[in-house]
């Protein structure tokens, strides 16, 4: 369609948790009308590593037949929604090597002017959420994007309590994202979408 928004969600998940995540971020870019790409991030772990966890070896093979994410996926989107579980209040180190392959990208500002938006998930309350999504925000920054986060634009976030992003609190794990953190996920990709169509109209006739 003429003037659809391109939103591409790209995540790194081990075990799960973050890809649910993601899922709720595609579906609810979807239903606000635009085109949608959901992507993984290159595995970095070794396969020993995976095979000794349960969950993460069965989440390899769910996902198996989700498309890696390229650059040109950032490219070809108006839109971009980074996932990550974090890692000692840190991205994970899958994401962050394919946010290092960007470069090419931003030097010839092809990622400039774009909407992005990020969520992520933590084993343990306190377990570094907000400086996660800081991070990743802090990338946006340094790419020329238009940030937009969920904020306290809904009541539901005066439960979700995270203005920075979606987030969620597994209990290492055990615990999949509940209705809250799913609903905080789909009002974040709705406003990226909102925003992004009002900024794609402006470049247009600007």
């Amino acid at each position: 369609m003429e003037g659809q928004i391109k939103v591409a969600v790209i995540y790194y998940s081990a075990t799960g948790i973050t890809y649910q995540m993601a899922q709720s971020a595609c579906e609810a870019a979807g239903e606000a009308g635009a085109e949608v790409r959901l992507r993984k991030v290159r595995e970095l772990a070794p396969d020993e590593a995976i095979r000794s966890n349960s969950g993460w070896q069965a989440h390899r093979l769910e996902t198996q037949d989700v498309m890696e994410a390229e650059p040109d996926d950032l490219s070809w989107a108006d839109v971009v929604i980074l996932g990550s579980p974090t890692r000692y209040g840190m991205v994970a180190a899958q994401l962050k090597q394919f946010i290092d392959t960007t470069g090419p990208l931003w030097a010839r500002g092809a990622l400039a002017n774009k909407v992005y938006s990020a969520f992520t998930s933590t084993a343990t309350s306190h377990g570094g959420q907000e400086s996660t999504l800081l991070s990743l925000l802090t990338v946006f920054y340094h790419w020329g994007g238009v940030v937009v986060t969920p904020g306290y634009t809904d009541p539901s976030q005066f439960v979700a309590g995270n203005p920075y992003g979606a987030s969620h609190t597994s209990n290492n794990g055990e615990v999949p994202p509940d209705h809250v953190a799913l609903a905080a996920t789909a009002l974040t990709a709705k406003r990226a979408v909102q925003i992004g169509a009002a900024l794609k109209r402006g470049l247009a006739a600007g």
